[in-house]
Formats: structure tokens, C-alpha cells, sequence
């Protein structure tokens, strides 16, 4: 079973030349982990698409104008609702990891080998 993500409008994942597009590394990953988890049957396409809908819903209605539309961080706002809404994590426990991830630095995009010790 594959996400049908040949959609149109607004809930659509941006594209160039039929090809999905990503500004950041994250956002494939944030792209990748809602396709596998729905691929694995944790939640349903209408439960991920509905949660986005209403995602992008409520940006319109409180986005500044100088405030850019980043699709891909509603789209992972989006999975940590249907993720909560199951049961799977738990708001406090989203907002811990995000204030985690947030304060590192600039370009520390992979894990610290100290966040996941290998036995030797």
C-alpha cells in the first residue's frame, strides 16, 4: 500500500518537473517517516490528509506577511497531531524533543553519537 501523494491543491507536496521537491534534508525525512508509518498501517490517508488540511487551515488564518509558508513544517506539525491523536507520543513529549533538536547548532544535522551509545 502506497500514500497516494499523486494529489492536487493545497495539500499537495510541492513539486518541479512532476519530481517532489525538498528545500532540507528534514524535510524528506519529515516526508518519508508520515509514508512509512502510513505504509505500516499506523493511521489511515484521510486520518494524515485531514490533520494537514487543517494544518494549513490555521496558518492562513494567523500567518503574518512576513511570515514564509513552509509547507513541509506543517506537514510534520501535521504527523505529530495524528501521532498524538493515536496515542503514539505525547504532546510534552514533542515539545521536549523539538526544544532539543532547536538548540543545536547550525548544520548538527545527525545525531550525537552520545544521544545513542553503540556497545562495543
Amino acid at each position: 500500500m502506497s500514500a497516494p501523494l499523486d494529489i492536487e491543491g493545497q495539500v499537495a507536496p510541492p513539486r518541479s518537473n512532476g519530481e517532489l521537491v525538498f528545500a532540507d534534508p528534514w524535510e524528506s525525512r519529515a516526508f518519508g517517516m508520515a509514508v512509512s508509518l502510513y505504509e505500516a498501517g499506523e493511521f489511515t490517508w484521510p486520518e494524515f490528509q485531514a490533520a494537514l488540511i487543517a494544518r494549513i487551515a490555521a496558518w492562513e488564518t494567523t500567518a503574518t506577511p512576513e511570515e514564509p509558508y513552509n509547507y513541509y513544517q506543517l506537514w510534520l506539525a501535521a504527523l505529530e497531531d495524528v501521532l498524538v491523536g493515536l496515542g503514539a507520543v505525547t504532546t510534552d513529549e514533542v515539545a521536549a524533543r523539538t526544544q532539543a533538536l532547536a538548540q543545536r547548532p547550525p548544520g548538527h544535522d545527525h545525531s550525537d553519537p552520545h544521544d545513542h551509545p553503540h556497545p562495543h
